[in-house]
């Protein structure tokens, strides 16, 4: 078999939320649409997932949450976490208190530690890779109590949501551009936080332009394509390497939110699902990512869909 070009980690995001979403998220991985999942260990269906994921063997890794619904750690239903209804702060909440000084960072690294031991009890192992929900864990402050959480774990593996082709990409919305601006200048402040600690992710993310009803063959085509020019790059800082790694296959992590849409009242993470999980653009992601034109193009351009262990 000829060397890949390319190593794919697909990973779908929020397996967990509910069981819809399960459902979604296991039958992608079974069509060798997904190769990988991220577990929200606070959501109402992580342990049907965690179940799921044993059963058809899903590469499993914890999607820390410190902004939707209620904490794992009890002794924080009173804390700089919570909001006075009992719940986290929410995606933009959470970073208005972070960024006007009230939030605790020992009651961050509590229930960061917590929720890996959850997902210990849930799975029987550590997780394969720990990424944050709504980009949280390169937050400022928060990336250090994220690494050093990884380090004492050793959780080898990370997300660093920079993006190439995002600032050129034509079809995002003002608000969303901004957000996703936004999250890879914190992305970018956390690449020495994460070297310091030994963390290591993937040469290239993909995900921002490619969400939602964004997510097409033609715009992974394309987030793809940037993909494959960095690989060119990075292949040619390597000048000083020797043949065998300068050969080696660009590993790249593509984040997804497939599944079944969510019913009213059924799932979420204490607060019952959200607009996102509702929406029909979940249904649209699963579709797009089970489309047989996409995984033909995966090989006839040397793209292995493998997990964070195969690299």
């Amino acid at each position: 078999m000829p060397q890949p070009k390319v190593k794919l980690v697909v990973t779908g995001d929020d397996f967990g939320y509910c069981e819809r979403r399960n459902r979604g998220i296991v039958d992608c991985f079974k069509d060798r649409a997904i190769s990988n999942v991220s577990l929200l260990v606070n959501a109402a269906s992580a342990e049907h997932a965690a179940e799921l994921a044993k059963r058809h063997h899903i590469p499993i890794g914890l999607h820390a949450n410190l902004s939707e619904g209620a904490p794992v750690c009890q002794e924080l239903r009173r804390s700089t976490l919570i909001n006075k209804d009992g719940f986290f702060h929410g995606k933009m909440g959470f970073r208005k208190v972070l960024q006007c000084g009230q939030m605790n960072m020992a009651e961050v690294e509590a229930e960061l530690r917590a929720q890996v031991k959850r997902f210990c009890e849930l799975t029987g192992h550590l997780p394969g890779h720990m990424d944050g929900h709504q980009h949280v864990h390169v937050l400022p402050e928060v990336r250090e109590v994220f690494a050093q959480v990884l380090s004492d774990f050793g959780i080898s593996y990370t997300r660093v949501p920079v993006e190439p082709g995002l600032h050129s990409c034509p079809f995002l919305p003002p608000h969303l551009r901004d957000f996703d601006l936004q999250v890879e200048k914190d992305a970018l402040q956390s690449v020495e936080v994460f070297h310091r600690h030994g963390i290591r992710w993937p040469d290239v993310y993909l995900g921002l332009t490619t969400m939602g009803q964004n997510m097409s063959f033609a715009n992974l085509k394309r987030a793809l394509g940037f993909a494959m020019e960095a690989r060119m790059s990075i292949a040619a800082r390597r000048d000083d390497l020797g043949a065998s790694d300068l050969y080696r296959p660009i590993t790249v992590e593509l984040m997804v939110h497939p599944g079944y849409p969510s019913h009213p009242l059924q799932g979420g993470c204490g607060e019952g699902p959200d607009d996102f999980s509702q929406s029909s653009d979940r249904l649209h992601e699963l579709n797009t990512l089970r489309d047989p034109a996409l995984l033909s193009y995966y090989k006839q351009q040397g793209i292995l869909l493998c997990a964070f262990n195969d690299f």
